[in-house]
């Protein structure tokens, strides 16, 4: 156990710049690759029935999804921020007792949450927008999804955390495995069983089971520095506070923007059901740039949260610049692909003319936004690393609340256009890198000028 922290600490404190960054970034935009895939196969495969009704309903369920997806973001981004922080200034006992608290906390709510999903399915399934067409592949979809909501929360914080100690690789595997798990079983439930929707909902429960199933087993292992075992569960000393003062905005974040899909859907409703399709799918082609770019900017968050924990600014700084040269740079290559190749992806997944039509319109509107985005999630993450609870409430509260959804009710009623509904978000993006940028500044300033260097940093590499 001493060998494999003695490491971790080197990587994150010793080791050349370069080689400390995408250590921690290619793990992370492999897992966000293979997030990327199970969520494409899901609707590819959906696509594959013929049934546009059946995509739009996939399409209406999935912020209710993402909703539960955020509360494991509470806990894997808040989590991931303090205990990258406590390892920085050698409160390792400290560490393992955070993570006790995630892992429990994370699932108590997981389990309320799918009681909540099966006792208020009816309402939830008009809040979301579902017509008369879609309303019971909505509703079938969630019922089964609810089952797997305590592993998605498991899954979705241990992700994270699991980067704190250094096992970015460990980390990785566990989405790969849950992933892969999801994407061969797609196929074969929607298609080979005929179940469709509900195939397309029981493989993402497998494989959210998998992956929660893989990272108890490496605490259990006892290969790892953290602890989920109850013993060490504490939510006093700064532990709860620390978790959910970085946690609920990173969550927030999430929620708001299952709120603006559910409010963008109810709007696009009003130009049919197959404008609705073709959104989903255009946003199913958007994420090949954002989730790529997620995870730069998750890689970069716990070797940036080591540095701060450790005072080391030189090297923080060192970091982030470097993380900010290569985010822009893939933002840019991503960005002329998914424009270019925004035909034959949105063709995979909607055969009907119409629905299509709007899909390729919409996956170019919403590509706009491409090159600020890397630059826009390193400054998020940066944030989140020095545990600057405001800057990170204010930046989450604005791009998915106080910017976005002003935007988009003022486009509806001026332009009364599908695709001007669409070109609220990019327009978005642009405001919130701007504001990023500045409350990173800020918090640098704030946070960094009151804390003194640790000696046990040796290096500045």
């Amino acid at each position: 156990m001493k060998q494999q922290t003695d490491k971790t600490i080197e990587i994150f404190r010793d080791a050349p710049i370069p080689k400390a960054v995408l250590f921690n970034i290619i793990p992370s935009v492999i897992s966000m690759i293979m997030v990327l895939v199970y969520n494409l196969a899901d609707t590819f495969f959906i696509g594959q029935t013929k049934d546009a009704y059946m995509v739009a309903a996939v399409s209406l369920a999935t912020p209710a999804f993402l909703i539960f997806m955020a509360i494991g973001i509470l806990f894997g981004v808040g989590g991931t921020s303090l205990i990258s922080r406590m390892l920085g200034e050698g409160r390792g006992e400290l560490a393992k007792k955070a993570s006790s608290f995630c892992f429990w906390t994370g699932l108590s709510v997981g389990i309320i949450g799918m009681i909540f999903i099966w006792i208020a399915i009816d309402p939830l399934c008009k809040v979301v927008g579902s017509s008369a067409d879609t309303v019971a592949y909505v509703k079938q979809y969630l019922l089964i999804i609810s089952i797997g909501v305590p592993f998605l929360i498991v899954g979705n914080s241990f992700s994270n955390i699991l980067r704190a100690e250094g096992k970015a690789n460990k980390a990785m595997m566990g989405m790969v495995l849950g992933n892969v798990a999801n994407i061969i079983l797609d196929p074969i439930m929607i298609l080979g069983f005929g179940w469709n929707v509900a195939g397309a909902a029981v493989a993402t429960v497998i494989g959210n089971m998998v992956a929660a199933i893989f990272y108890i087993f490496h605490f259990l292992s006892g290969k790892s520095m953290l602890s989920i075992h109850p013993k060490n569960y504490m939510a006093s000393g700064g532990i709860a506070a620390g978790v959910l003062g970085i946690g609920i905005p990173a969550s927030l974040n999430n929620i708001l923007m299952s709120i603006s899909n559910i409010v963008v859907n109810n709007l696009m409703v009003h130009h049919g059901d197959m404008a609705v399709a073709g959104l989903g799918v255009a946003m199913k082609v958007n994420m090949v740039v954002v989730m790529l770019l997620i995870g730069v900017g998750t890689g970069i968050q716990p070797l940036l949260g080591y540095c701060f924990g450790a005072g080391n600014r030189k090297r923080f700084l060192g970091v982030l610049r470097f993380s900010l040269c290569f985010a822009a740079g893939l933002s840019a290559v991503m960005t002329v692909i998914c424009y270019a190749g925004a035909g034959p992806m949105v063709r995979a997944f909607l055969e009907d003319a119409n629905a299509y039509e709007y899909g390729m319109q919409f996956a170019r509107t919403l590509i706009i936004s491409g090159p600020v985005l890397g630059i826009l999630f390193v400054m998020v993450n940066t944030i989140q690393a020095m545990g600057a609870s405001l800057p990170s409430l204010i930046l989450s509260v604005s791009r998915q609340g106080l910017v976005y959804l002003p935007v988009l009710f003022i486009f509806d009623k001026v332009f009364d256009s599908a695709n001007m509904l669409v070109m609220a978000l990019p327009v978005t993006d642009y405001i919130a890198t701007i504001l990023a940028i500045i409350l990173c500044i800020v918090a640098f300033h704030k946070y960094f000028d009151k804390k003194p260097p640790i000696s046990t940093e040796k290096n500045t590499k």
